[in-house]
C-alpha cells in the first residue's frame, strides 16, 4: 500500500511540472511558407513566448507548490521559460529576416 501512495504523489508530482514550448528556430519547411503564412507563424511565435512568460509568475499552483515542497523544481521552470521565451523571440527575428528577403508587406 506504501509503494502504490508513494507511486501515486511521485505521478502527480512529475505530471505538475511546467513545461512551456520551446519552438525550433529554424524549421525546414521555412523557405517554402507564403507571406501570409510567416505572419501567422511570427504571432505563433510571439504566442509562445507570452504562454511561457505566464508560466514563470508565482501566481500559478505549480511553482506555489515547487517553492513549499520543491525549489530545484522551481529553479527548473525558471530556466525552460527562459530558454522558451529566447528560442520563440529569436523564431520571429528569423522569420522577420525570412519575411524581407521574400520582400512581403
Amino acid at each position: 500500500m506504501k509503494k502504490i501512495v508513494a507511486s501515486f504523489f511521485l505521478i502527480i508530482f512529475l505530471a505538475s511540472c511546467a513545461t512551456p514550448t520551446v519552438v525550433n528556430v529554424v524549421e525546414p519547411t521555412d523557405n517554402s511558407l507564403s507571406c501570409s503564412q510567416i505572419d501567422t507563424q511570427i504571432a505563433l511565435a510571439v504566442k509562445y513566448a507570452d504562454d511561457a512568460k505566464k508560466e514563470k509568475s508565482m501566481g500559478t499552483g505549480t511553482n506555489v507548490a515547487a517553492l513549499l515542497f520543491w525549489l530545484p523544481g522551481l529553479y527548473q521552470t525558471n530556466v525552460n521559460v527562459k530558454e522558451a521565451v529566447d528560442a520563440a523571440n529569436r523564431r520571429a527575428e528569423h522569420l522577420s529576416r525570412l519575411k524581407t528577403t521574400k520582400n512581403c508587406p
